[in-house]
């Protein structure tokens, strides 16, 4: 799947039909992001069962406040809809590879169910 350039527009339709969906929220005058931004590529060739986005915080600041972006490059891992890791700066691919590694490996029903104690937990 080739790297998609996000906008808001999109975002409900991208995270409801792909299980796993990877964010680089950068801009055009950061010079981190720029560097960044090839190895984004290279990794989204290798793995396509994800989606991998890039999303403009110039452009799409609704996104980026969502994700409370403070600074950039941000990459966040979404799966299943949850937010499962938010990180800030440019990391090299073999941690871009060990996260979606990481990530596949997840006990996604260890994790919803982590939530809903949680949830509860603060209802009560």
């Amino acid at each position: 799947m080739a790297v998609i350039d996000l906008k808001t527009e999109q975002f409900e339709d991208t995270i409801t039909n792909n299980d796993i969906v990877i964010f680089d929220f950068w801009a055009e005058w950061c010079g981190p992001c720029k560097q960044f931004g090839p190895v984004f590529e290279e990794v989204s060739g290798k793995h396509p069962d994800i989606a991998f986005c890039k999303v403009n915080v110039e452009e799409e600041q609704e996104l980026a406040g969502m994700f409370q972006v403070r600074s950039i490059p941000t990459l966040v891992f979404m799966r299943e809809k949850i937010v499962v890791f938010s990180n800030p700066g440019a990391i090299p691919g073999s941690a871009l590879e060990e996260g979606i590694k990481q990530l596949k490996e997840l006990d996604m029903e260890q994790v919803h169910k982590d939530i809903a104690a949680a949830q509860a937990e603060q209802n009560a």
